[in-house]
């Protein structure tokens, strides 16, 4: 069995599934200025993902796209296929969701689902195919990009944070079932991120960036973690949320 790549533990290869995003491209540009050389951006092909590729060329990478869509299971296995076929990977960011208008989608049952098939069904089924290909590898991490929502339901998001909530029960379990073979299973549980995808929101106490979730993802590798909550304060506050009585917690501003 070999061992994590390098002595920082830190990838020389990435495939993101959900190249656009704006926290996985800071990770991927914070990987890429310590050791990364080859980057696998998977998404819809679209002017925003050859822009991201392109963008991570002049960082000095080698930056390659893949057709993917999340709601397209019956093609998960022909698209990471490609990439590992290509040659090994030391690490798969799963990095892909939707916020969803939990307003709306309370009132269009579909929307809510087509959110759900995104956030957790299509990453059940990325997952276990990524996971498969870095045990036949025999090394290589998968990173999971979580949500401190899906801690626990709230009134103003409970279809987006149920969703994570799924992501992150499996891939907790995921982890488990890979531990011994070689392959590290990292689950990161940022709060509200101030990036492209919740502009125009208000944002939340303890609010971070993308970059300080890359950062946290970067020493979360280097240490070998298996839970990283970006801020680490969130870990103690969702624990005191968690266990609040329902009653009381559902008067809270949240």
């Amino acid at each position: 069995m070999r061992a994590a790549p390098g002595p920082t533990r830190l990838p020389r290869s990435l495939l993101v599934l959900g190249g656009t995003s704006g926290i996985a491209l800071a990770v991927a540009r914070r990987l890429i200025a310590r050791r990364t050389r080859t980057v696998w951006l998977a998404g819809r092909p679209s002017p925003a993902l050859e822009e991201a590729a392109a963008h991570l060329r002049t960082l000095g990478a080698d930056v390659r796209t893949v057709p993917f869509d999340a709601l397209d299971p019956a093609s998960h296995e022909t698209a990471l296929g490609k990439v590992f076929a290509e040659g090994g990977i030391d690490m798969v960011l799963l990095a892909f969701g939707v916020l969803g208008d939990q307003a709306y989608d309370e009132r269009e049952p579909l929307n809510a689902v087509r959110v759900a098939q995104t956030n957790y069904t299509g990453a059940v089924s990325a997952g276990l195919i990524a996971a498969r290909s870095l045990q036949d590898q025999g090394h290589g991490s998968l990173v999971v990009l979580s949500a401190a929502a899906g801690e626990r339901a709230r009134r103003a998001d409970f279809i987006y944070g149920s969703s994570k909530a799924g992501l992150d029960t499996f891939a907790q379990g995921l982890g488990d079932a890979l531990y011994g073979t070689g392959v590290h299973v990292m689950v990161v549980r940022p709060g509200f991120v101030r990036s492209g995808a919740t502009a125009g929101r208000a944002a939340e106490p303890l609010a971070v960036t993308p970059e300080e979730v890359a950062t946290a993802v970067e020493l979360g590798l280097r240490r070998r973690s298996e839970t990283v909550w970006v801020p680490g304060a969130l870990r103690l506050v969702t624990s005191v949320l968690r266990h609040l009585p329902r009653a009381v917690f559902r008067r809270l501003p949240l």
